[in-house]
């Protein structure tokens, strides 16, 4: 099979290498029809030193199954499924808990033995507990949107569903990328009633006002902080949603939270470090949270939406590619000419 992977730095290769097959009565193999290329997977695309040791890369993707392992229930072969970007058996006390990401027994794409998603066909572990089967005979229109439930809306999502973001609220969400449109659009289906999106890009801030922005401020740093706090009558916004990753953004989080307000943080953190002190988060009593979206605990509500029509959170795929293509993906994502591409099989 064809799959992906990245030697270092702007170093992706697609390879022919061996077809999965199933370790543990509990995996699954799957053959994926759709994949994409994630915000994330910039970061070691910018960063990785170059080595002998390639990256398996991709974590997104909708398949349908080929084999299952004999303790897999509740899947048959030729269910389409959804896969969330990390596997969980969903049943311990943590996935219960509505925390996925940090089951004891999950764990990520491309890691250890595990391949990436950007590939023909994908071994799942823990199939039972993380793959969503979708209603068959579904219309490939809505695959873009069954895409973005595997990771990028329910990272939204999950920003939005952690500040509790609501009626009478004021959310800032800082980002422009998918993550941060789709936190836009989930704090729209959450109600908030004033959303203000910090970007740039005019296409993709476009795209956040259809998808519930009311006010967009293009100013960064101290300039922005100063939009911000200008729009709301000095106050700050009670939710901030930060869905970059770099201090940069953290910074404008803290300069525009109100007191006592909710910072939530999907971008993942380029930095170990991060001010918590008086005059960061401290003396204003904000409450900081977020982390990898579990997204496994939000996918059965979201599919119905999208089913139904209330969403369309594949909006954000803005190029399609095939596997073939996915380095020119990588590049279009990396010089911004793409929100975010996904990727046929």
């Amino acid at each position: 099979m064809r799959a992906t992977f990245m030697y270092g730095a702007g170093d992706v290769r697609v390879e022919q290498v061996p077809d999965p097959e199933l370790k543990q009565p509990t995996d699954a193999i799957v053959r994926i029809v759709r994949a994409c290329v994630c915000g994330s997977d910039l970061h070691p695309y910018n960063s990785m030193p170059t080595g002998d040791h390639a990256a398996a890369m991709g974590h997104e993707l909708i398949g349908v199954v080929e084999e299952i392992g004999r303790d897999v229930t509740g899947l048959a072969k030729g269910d389409f499924v959804i896969s969330p970007f990390a596997y969980a058996d969903n049943t311990c006390p943590i996935c219960r808990d509505g925390f996925q990401t940090a089951c004891p027994n999950g764990g990520w794409y491309g890691l250890g033995d595990v391949g990436g998603a950007q590939a023909e066909l994908v071994r799942v572990p823990q199939a039972g507990g993380t793959l969503v089967k979708v209603p068959a005979g579904v219309d490939e229109a809505l695959y873009p949107s069954l895409l973005a439930l595997s990771d990028v809306y329910l990272t939204g999502y999950h920003a939005a569903f952690m500040a509790k973001a609501g009626a009478g609220k004021t959310v800032t969400v800082i980002g422009d990328g998918a993550v941060g449109l789709s936190a836009v659009l989930a704090a729209r289906q959450m109600g908030a009633e004033r959303i203000i999106l910090m970007g740039r890009h005019t296409a993709r801030t476009d795209l956040g006002k259809e998808f519930g922005a009311t006010d967009v401020v293009a100013e960064r740093g101290d300039e922005g902080i100063a939009k911000v706090m200008d729009l709301t009558g000095g106050q700050g916004s009670h939710i901030v949603l930060e869905a970059v990753g770099h201090m940069p953004a953290y910074h404008q989080a803290y300069g525009v939270v109100r007191a006592g307000g909710v910072i939530s943080r999907v971008g993942v953190p380029q930095y170990e470090d991060a001010p918590v002190g008086f005059g960061s988060l401290f003396g204003k009593n904000i409450t900081l949270n977020g982390g990898p979206a579990p997204v496994r605990a939000y996918i059965d509500t979201a599919l119905t939406d999208v089913l139904n029509g209330k969403i369309e959170p594949g909006k954000v795929f803005d190029q399609t590619r095939n596997l073939d293509d996915v380095a020119d993906a990588y590049k279009a994502m990396d010089s911004r000419t793409a929100l975010k591409v996904q990727l046929t099989i």
